[in-house]
């Protein structure tokens, strides 16, 4: 199953095994078990520490495997083939069984083993989720270092009538202890503070003790990465406070317009910001967000947690998110058929009948994404004809399943009190209604700036975008902003790096000037 190159870059990993790994399967005669063989025996062959045994160890869901070592009660189960994205997943649980240190501080794996009581993880995700694997390693991570904590892995893609069952129509779906946990991405220090009562008190004290900041960034993407990072090199006390760092990169499946990176991917490129920024000596204050701003000669921003920061200069950057039809329906069917991300919850739909909302280069790309996966796509779109280039256009209109509506105003999300049955639309030209039948709906209408926690403090446009001058300057003294959150145009990660770098820089300048 896996290919040459892959088999020499995993074989070069395991060199890094140092404990005996047994790898525990337990089969069935279906063809997924067949290729699960072959994916674990391919493996087992590639280090002299791999054993793969294959025996009923009394698991809930064939097939599936173990990553444990001989004698010990460690609970990392794949109820799925972790290749795509979960490769890496399978990767890090291999090395971390044998023995190879995970990349997480002391402080974390204290509070981990310092849990107390039964924790038994299930995580549903699909191979094609680019947020499922953050999930998945944090999960596996803390149930290697907990012999009391539980996780496995269920590919929804494998066992669609448990998912149909439990009406999972998002991933990653985190259950535990059989009742619904989160939904989305979780970090891990995201999972230990809601199942670690005290951890969020705890971060909030030490946030509140931090003696003022030169430069505060407000903001972890693209943007908030190169403001800290320019001002960090001009020597200067500089933190970043973030509800997630990578802000909505993470949410990007494919870049291929970041220049110098033919290709890469959300996560990746959201990582890699991550490790350079910490290359310096910035104060990174993750899973925190931002209520209010207060002016003054200390800028105070104050935090959700009830901790406050104070700083010198804040260079705000806390992007965008996705628009909401806000029609009835919406929320309460969000996660139970109306969702955001094609590529993640895509397989959950396969050989049903969907929806996607927006005729956009973004709507267009997901139409044509879902229709290889789905039974058949409907898109509507708003305006008189579809906005997206006019290459994506023709692409979508040789697909056989798909059908394009134009004209259409969504006006609400139609369902039996549990999922999504279909939409409501009104022809914007005759004025008629009309109902169509589905099974999900794919909404892909556009950003919206993170800016509500700052109304009246400083000047925003009628979008709700922060108004900045060329040099990145807001309304009051001292406070810059960059990146999707402001009014300047083109909402790119090269263009909010450039607008960071700039805001940074004008920051310094107003430093040294005061």
């Amino acid at each position: 199953m896996l290919d040459a190159d892959l088999k020499n870059q995993l074989q070069a990993y395991l060199t890094r095994v140092s404990r005996p790994v047994e790898i525990v399967a337990s089969l069935d005669d279906s063809d997924t078990a067949r290729q699960m063989r072959e994916l674990l025996q391919e493996i087992a062959s590639l280090s002299p520490l791999v054993s793969l045994v294959e025996r009923d160890d009394g698991a809930e869901r064939k097939p599936s495997f173990r990553i444990t070592r001989p004698g010990e009660p460690i609970g990392i189960r794949f109820a799925a083939i972790p290749l795509g994205h979960e490769f890496t997943s399978l990767v890090l649980a291999l090395l971390q069984v044998g023995g190879h240190p995970p990349k997480v501080s002391d402080e974390v794996l204290a509070q981990i083993r310092d849990l107390d009581g039964e924790y038994n993880f299930v995580t549903y995700i699909s191979l094609s989720c680019q947020n499922c694997p953050e999930v998945v390693q944090s999960l596996n991570l803390m149930a290697l270092v907990n012999p009391k904590i539980r996780h496995e892995t269920v590919d929804g893609a494998l066992f669609q009538d448990e998912v149909t069952r439990l009406q999972i129509m998002a991933v990653p779906t985190i259950l535990l202890n059989g009742q619904e946990f989160g939904q989305g991405r979780m970090e891990l220090e995201q999972i230990l503070a809601k199942v670690d009562a005290g951890a969020e008190a705890r971060a909030a004290a030490k946030i509140a003790a931090r003696e003022p900041f030169d430069v505060l960034v407000v903001g972890g993407g693209p943007a908030g990465a190169a403001a800290a990072i320019y001002a960090a090199r001009k020597g200067i006390r500089t933190g970043v406070v973030t509800e997630r760092f990578g802000g909505q990169v993470l949410d990007t499946l494919a870049i291929e317009n970041f220049i110098s990176v033919k290709e890469t991917e959300g996560p990746r490129l959201a990582a890699a910001l991550e490790e350079h920024v910490k290359q310096y000596a910035v104060d990174i204050m993750n899973l925190q967000r931002a209520e209010a701003l207060v002016p003054g000669e200390l800028i105070e921003v104050k935090l959700a947690s009830g901790a406050s920061l104070r700083s010198k200069t804040v260079i705000l950057s806390t992007g965008a998110r996705w628009r909401d039809m806000n029609v009835p329906g919406e929320t309460e069917y969000r996660t139970k058929g109306v969702t955001y991300c094609p590529h993640c919850d895509g397989p959950l739909f396969k050989g049903k009948p969907v929806a996607v909302i927006g005729g956009g280069n973004s709507g267009v790309e997901a139409a044509i994404d879902l229709a290889g996966v789905v039974a058949h796509v409907t898109l509507l779109e708003f305006d008189s004809k579809l906005r997206a280039d006019a290459v994506l256009v023709k692409k979508l209109e040789s697909l056989p399943n798909v059908k394009i509506i134009v004209n259409a105003q969504t006006t609400e999300v139609n369902g039996d009190g549990q999922k999504v049955t279909g939409l409501t639309y009104k022809d914007r030209v005759s004025g008629e209604m009309h109902q169509v039948a589905l099974a999900g709906i794919f909404v892909q209408i556009g950003l919206l700036p993170n800016t509500q926690w700052l109304k009246g403090t400083v000047e925003l446009s009628s979008r709700g975008e922060i108004i900045v001058d060329d040099h990145g300057r807001t309304s009051v003294p001292g406070v810059f902003a960059a990146g999707d959150v402001t009014t300047v145009p083109y909402k790119q990660i090269i263009i909010a790096m450039g607008e960071g770098a700039k805001a940074s820089l004008s920051a310094f300048d107003h430093l040294i000037r005061n």
